[in-house]
């Protein structure tokens, strides 16, 4: 019986472009709870880095004086944190697990002034640290291994706010931008909204200033899912921002980089609908985020050409804004299609964040996992991966379940039955492509705190590069089953023979003593 059913060491390819990995990936990670009322803190964001999270979001904001930058989901009742300290607590933890590099996705609402405020607290806190390009613009983005211990940035360039702010000192521009939906006026303006949000004291102000859009349902309403939801306001402007003035950094030394010379990855969605924002461009790569809704409607309609983007650029997923429980979503639409950032509410817990856990326990727990070759190939004769096209099977998993034990250790003698020992049964089942997804499960040993079930199960895979096991064991109750336990592993880095299965709990942390005696088989 041994316990490494997974390889805890890097052995993956890192030289790569960041496009070809999938990166772990949270979304609001300041967050402590729901979307709508929680604290903002570091703490989750120190929790995310020491679980090997490789993507951070921020949403910045000005204090209530504008002369300050705090972190806070806007347009909530969710209390601030200031951003320097979130900086500091980034820095310091950034690497404890992994060595590959800290993306930082700031969703950024703030004035030209505050950006310069955020270069200066950027740059002075990670120093060294923080990676920039010499040219604001990459043809190519850098590997994890040339990115090792570095700290890099990804937003939205701020062009298209600066030229709003001289159009309206011109005179000249403004009704345009305003006639199109600009939203550009609107934080700059002196009555922005976001100061009434950040003051603790009027409550009922704030509730009532809650609408629709700004808890997401704009995009629910979307049928084509080309408009993405005020969740991420930096990446819906409609304006064309990819065209970006490329002198600009060049023409500033490089000891003082400016906000928008800072940013690695730049953020952006062009006019044009879907389909121009699916556009790769030969010279140039950007990252395009779309809510889970707007995903999904896009690979229904333009799925190879989702899958042709990720090659080259990068994709960010995100829940849709009626997530106010911190829920999420089903994660493998956005890594068939190739994409590499599915952002998730790390606090949220639950069978999709259980998904999460498994595909970044692949590679060593490093945080960017290398993506299958068939997604980054351009096959002459069928084009691009389509993960709606019926495959034949490549691989197949026997898993046998012999026996469990270690409940008698964790739990208390009444935690599952008052009178009597607790009835546990399993299920398996593996996450993947739809011809793959199926869950089954053991019979019920009733009575026994040590249950054997001596079952054996399988799984025939069409693409096990993106399968992942799914095990979970549960109490059987007249009334509602207790939950005993559950692991998800990756299919790929399985190792056969017997092992012995930790369980965790179901925020994904391990039991200290529940464990499955398994026997994995490739057929």
């Amino acid at each position: 019986m041994l316990d490494n059913h997974l390889s805890f060491q890097v052995h993956q390819d890192m030289t790569a472009p960041l496009s070809h990995y999938f990166i772990y990936t949270g979304h609001n990670s300041y967050l402590t709870g729901n979307q709508l009322s929680s604290d903002c803190s570091d703490v989750p964001i120190i929790k995310a880095l020491k679980r090997g999270v490789r993507g951070i979001e921020l949403d910045i904001w000005p204090n209530s004086k504008k002369d300050d930058v705090l972190v806070l989901h806007g347009r909530t009742l969710t209390t601030p944190v200031s951003l320097i300290q979130c900086l500091r607590s980034i820095k310091e933890y950034a690497f404890s697990t992994s060595p590959y590099p800290v993306i930082i996705t700031l969703e950024d609402h703030l004035t030209p002034d505050l950006r310069a405020k955020v270069a200066e607290m950027v740059t002075q806190t990670f120093g060294e640290m923080l990676f920039y390009p010499e040219s604001n613009v990459l043809v190519e983005f850098p590997s994890p291994e040339v990115l090792k211990h570095r700290i890099i940035l990804s937003t939205k360039p701020p062009k298209e706010y600066l030229e709003s702010q001289r159009d309206q000192d011109k005179g000249n521009k403004s009704r345009r931008y305003q006639h199109k939906g600009n939203k550009s006026q609107r934080y700059q303006d002196k009555g922005n909204k976001s100061q009434r949000y950040q003051e603790k004291g009027n409550n009922s102000q704030k509730i009532k200033d809650l609408s629709d859009e700004d808890l997401g349902r704009k995009e629910v309403s979307d049928p084509t899912g080309e408009s993405e939801s005020t969740d991420d306001k930096s990446d819906c402007d409609p304006q064309d921002d990819e065209e970006m003035d490329e002198s600009y950094c060049d023409s500033h030394p490089v000891g003082a980089p400016e906000y928008k010379c800072l940013i690695t990855i730049p953020a952006g969605k062009p006019k044009g609908g879907m389909k121009m924002a699916l556009k790769v461009e030969p010279d140039k790569v950007r990252r395009l985020s779309l809510s889970e809704q707007a995903l999904e409607n896009a690979t229904e309609s333009r799925g190879t050409e989702v899958v042709r983007f990720t090659q080259k650029n990068i994709l960010r997923v995100y829940p849709k804004g009626t997530r106010v429980t911190s829920s999420n979503y089903k994660p493998l639409l956005g890594w068939m299609h190739g994409a590499q950032m599915v952002a998730f509410n790390m606090q949220g817990y639950g069978k999709s964040l259980w998904l999460m856990h498994g595909m970044f326990r692949s590679n060593g727990g490093c945080g960017f996992v290398k993506k299958p070759d068939f997604l980054m190939r351009v096959d002459p004769h069928t084009g691009v991966f389509d993960p709606n096209v019926n495959l034949p099977v490549k691989k197949t998993l026997k898993v046998r379940v012999y026996m469990g034990n270690g409940w008698r250790l964790d739990f208390s003698q009444t935690h599952f039955d008052t009178y009597s020992p607790p009835d546990f049964y399993t299920r398996v089942g593996i996450a993947g492509v739809p011809a793959d997804s199926k869950m089954k499960e053991t019979k019920t040993k009733e009575d026994e705190w040590n249950p054997v079930w001596e079952e054996e199960f399988t799984f025939p895979l069409t693409v096990p590069e993106l399968a992942l096991l799914r095990i979970e064991v549960y109490e059987h109750d007249m009334h509602d089953d207790d939950f005993g336990g559950q692991m998800c592993l990756p299919v790929s880095e399985l190792r056969p023979g017997i092992r012995a299965v930790p369980l965790c709990n179901r925020k994904g942390e391990k039991y200290k003593s529940v464990k499955l005696l398994v026997k994995f088989e490739y057929v």
